[in-house]
């Protein structure tokens, strides 16, 4: 008696479908990751504060990414020494209104970003948001100079109308 025998053994082409497979690890993936770390970075506030002092500089920096970097001097005491606060800026009209009330004492509002990969999104890691001019400059605990209010704009009167002259009838 003879055994039957064996059907013989095919080996299937490899399918299209583990080329794409291998496209999508390798790069779909990883790119949604990345996409997804920036976008939770940059929702993502590690602090957010307000700090007061003197706005000394704010300059657009960069050679590609351009940002608005500035330095602020914060005094606590007067005659102590400064310390500089340095931040960064990415909305152009919080630019302007700094650059309005540059040498007077301001108050910055900002949040601090952690593990921004690149220094595109800005030098430093506290982004300004907001900005404030302050009333009262303080000497010391409990004393307090206020700052008078800016002078009112003069107002002009209006130019007086020379009198119209009528043409006299004759009789």
């Amino acid at each position: 008696m003879s055994s039957p025998t064996p059907p013989p053994l095919t080996v299937e082409p490899r399918r299209r479908t583990s080329a794409l497979k291998m496209i999508f690890w390798l790069l779909l993936v990883p790119i949604v990751l990345i996409v997804g770390y920036f976008a939770i970075v940059l929702k993502w506030n590690y602090s957010s504060g307000e700090r007061a002092g003197w706005v000394q500089k704010l300059s657009l920096k960069g050679w590609l990414c351009k940002t608005w970097e500035g330095e602020m001097a914060m005094v606590s005491m007067p005659g102590a020494i400064p310390e500089k606060f340095l931040f960064t800026v990415r909305d152009e009209a919080v630019a302007e209104s700094i650059n309005k009330v540059m040498g007077k004492r301001v108050t910055l509002h900002y949040e601090e970003k952690v593990g921004l990969p690149t220094t595109c999104f800005g030098d430093t890691r506290h982004f300004v948001n907001r900005v404030g001019q302050v009333g009262e400059i303080p000497l010391g605990p409990g004393v307090v100079v206020p700052v008078p209010p800016p002078a009112p704009a003069p107002v002009t009167a209006p130019a007086p109308t020379p009198p119209v002259s009528t043409p006299l009838k004759s009789q």
